[in-house]
């Protein structure tokens, strides 16, 4: 996952009683303006070296980011805030390995004495510097703890989402198709789990999403995180199955249910179908739906699942011979 290998940011005290300690050793193996050189250089290398690679470690958010993990990125961290922190990381950077030019020079022309005090004048501005960016470096480092724990979903895969209210039958009807346990991984911004399964046909794997805690609820009900969350669903998903309860067992009426599925179909609109499916038919059948099938007798769930692949019409793109 793009956010799963992003490595730990250093606090701005951390890295400098790094960079000067290290410094202090590196001029103790040294004397005269050699030793002051030597501190400057360690030091200076130190911070610009490890800040360089916290900017870099990080994806371009505007080229390197599918839109989905975009969405889902900024429900959670604010991305302008943290490209924002970013950037100031990356100007401290730059700003420190300046002042280590300048004062190399400075160095090199002054008797041993005034070196020092150059020395320990860029060593100051250094410090200065890095306290500028104390709240920048943290709020990197809150970001990709809050990132790395998002779900691994591979959005070149053709992506099914079912939806639907609580205890109607869709953490079932995933755990049957994919026969498997599923990976059940945490979304930082709901209390309950997203459960990811996967199943093939024709060599084709599809991922099959179940989100509790987002497309089971009125969009009322949702707070400004779990909205977003929604909108991040509308760049993955070719295809939502809605599943109904007509049996009322489930605890909402059908009324309620039918009313939640007007406002999916209204936000994935006509670019993304949503298929509706009557499930524990062998209790109930009074309700309109494109499909019927019961997950606990095993009843027409293949053909639910056929059904959804046809829809999400899925074609790879295969290298031809005339590509070769």
């Amino acid at each position: 996952m793009i956010f799963e290998d992003l490595p730990t940011t250093p606090r701005s005290e951390e890295l400098l009683d790094k960079a000067f300690s290290r410094a202090a050793r590196a001029g103790h193996a040294k004397s005269g303006h050699e030793a002051q050189l030597s501190m400057l250089t360690t030091a200076a290398n130190i911070l610009s070296d490890n800040l360089q690679n916290v900017s870099t470690s990080w994806p371009d958010f505007e080229y390197d980011v599918d839109p989905f993990y975009y969405e889902l990125a900024d429900a959670i961290v604010d991305v302008d805030r943290l490209r924002q922190a970013l950037s100031e990381v990356t100007w401290a950077g730059r700003q420190i390995a300046e002042i280590r030019s300048e004062y190399q020079s400075k160095i090199n022309d002054s008797n041993l004495e005034v070196a020092r005090k150059h020395r320990k004048q860029a060593f100051a501005r250094m410090a200065d510097i890095m306290d500028e960016i104390e709240d920048d470096l943290r709020a990197v480092g809150d970001a990709r703890d809050d990132l790395k724990g998002l779900p691994e979903i591979n959005v070149d895969e053709p992506a099914i989402v079912v939806a639907g209210y609580p205890n109607v039958g869709k953490s079932s009807f995933v755990n049957t198709v994919t026969r498997a346990s599923n990976e059940i991984a945490e979304y930082p911004f709901t209390t309950k789990g997203v459960q990811i399964g996967h199943f093939e046909r024709d060599h084709i794997r599809y991922q099959i999403i179940d989100t509790p805690g987002v497309l089971d609820r009125p969009v009322e009900d949702r707070n400004d995180i779990e909205r977003q969350a929604v909108s991040a669903l509308e760049h993955l998903a070719d295809c939502v199955l809605f599943v109904l309860d007509a049996s009322g067992d489930c605890g909402y009426p059908i009324e309620s249910q039918l009313e939640l599925l007007a406002e999916v179909e209204e936000l994935f609109g006509d670019a993304v179908p949503v298929i509706t499916v009557c499930n524990k038919s062998d209790r109930s059948t009074d309700v309109e739906a494109d499909h019927y099938m019961s997950v606990a007798e095993g009843e027409n769930v293949e053909a639910v699942l056929d059904a959804a692949v046809e829809a999400v019409g899925f074609e790879p793109d295969l290298p031809s011979r005339e590509d070769a």
